[in-house]
């Protein structure tokens, strides 16, 4: 199995920022140093969530920092990016990085308008300017001269320098849930990652986006690598026994929520209502806590002594997870439990699942 390690930070306070970047640093280079294959860094703006903001500059500190370990987004809010200026910024970085870039896109936050808000725009037409970025991007990486005219963007460039290291550009993923966009992304030969998904749903994906593979008519190499490749995001605690794991991430969890429920009261427009589609026993503030928490527990959550969280690990491998990524740390959880916890899944249980 291949692991990856996830962060989707919380700061409590403006005071601790700083702080908090820095730890976050600190954590990847000990995900590099345990083994973790790759990191990933998720985006978000203005209450301390993602406690960097801007994952682009970021990751060129990680670069600088890390030697083996691939560098992904989880994912780049497409809307809040001008796509040449996203072009040229990971272009760079690919280069800074010796091609380590892997690019989740998406088309920002369903739950955080206030994130829209923050940046001039709202969400109505974010599938639109997502599409369009993408396409701009891509062709940027490729074609010279290009001159685009579209919905959003006006663009004549002669040349886009540097180039990426990797040709045509760094790979793109998608984040899905859907068994149609699972289907999709597999006949279009594009990465997925994936969340929220329990263990019986998960063979019936894979098998799905396996389907939208052959209908794709990829080769059998790209088949096979883009198979291992589906990656799907797992909270991760492993602390000394049982009851300790899970005493301490249902605390950390709940006080999450609360985070997150808070923040969309405060700060989303009076004018905005999530899309009830999109809501799960998790997201959606109309459940209680108590209702709430078994349910992320249950499709999110690796947590226990090495020894249980082995056996949850293997029971993802036996249904074809071949590449899991470790979100360990959630809330406002202190450095020194975070570490402590990838310690623990490093050197006590990814070992039993090495190649």
């Amino acid at each position: 199995m291949q692991f990856g390690w996830l962060t989707l930070s919380l700061s409590p306070s403006g005071d601790e920022d700083a702080a908090r970047i820095d730890q976050q640093i600190e954590q990847v280079c000990y995900a590099e140093e345990l083994g973790f294959s790759d990191v990933w860094l998720t985006e978000h703006y203005f209450t301390g969530e993602s406690v960097y903001n801007d994952a682009v500059v970021f990751a060129a500190a990680l670069a600088m920092r890390t030697e083996r370990i691939r560098i992904g987004f989880a994912v780049v809010q497409m809307p809040f990016h001008h796509p040449i200026r996203l072009a040229t910024q990971l272009a760079l970085l690919d280069n800074l990085s010796k091609g380590r870039i892997d690019v989740g896109v998406g088309k920002g936050t369903v739950y955080n308008e206030y994130e829209f808000v923050g940046h001039g725009l709202r969400s109505d037409d974010s599938r639109e300017r997502m599409d369009e970025a993408v396409d701009i991007m891509q062709r940027a990486w490729t074609e010279a001269p290009l001159k685009y005219d579209g919905k959003f963007h006006s663009i004549e460039i002669p040349e886009l320098r540097p180039r990426p290291v990797q040709q045509p550009g760094p790979p793109l993923w998608r984040s899905v849930i859907s068994p149609g966009s699972f289907e999709e992304c597999g006949r279009l030969g594009i990465p997925i990652l994936t969340a929220r998904l329990g263990v019986e749903k998960i063979k019936d994906r894979w098998n799905t986006y396996e389907a939208g593979l052959r209908a794709g008519g990829h080769d059998e190499a790209t088949h096979n690598r883009l198979m291992k490749q589906i990656a799907l995001w797992r909270n991760v605690y492993v602390a000394d026994s049982d009851a300790q794991a899970e005493d301490e991430i249902c605390q950390l969890l709940l006080d999450t929520r609360e985070h997150m429920m808070h923040v969309r009261e405060a700060h989303n427009p009076d004018d905005f209502e999530i899309d009830p589609n999109m809501l799960n026993p998790w997201t959606d503030p109309a459940i209680s806590d108590a209702d709430a928490l078994p349910y992320t527990l249950e499709t999110g959550c690796l947590y226990g002594s090495p020894a249980r969280v082995k056996e949850q690990v293997a029971e993802l491998r036996d249904v074809g997870v071949q590449h899991l990524l470790c979100q360990t740390g959630f809330g406002d959880m202190n450095q020194e439990q975070n570490l402590a916890s990838m310690r623990r899944f490093g050197e006590q249980v990814m070992p039993a699942f090495s190649d």
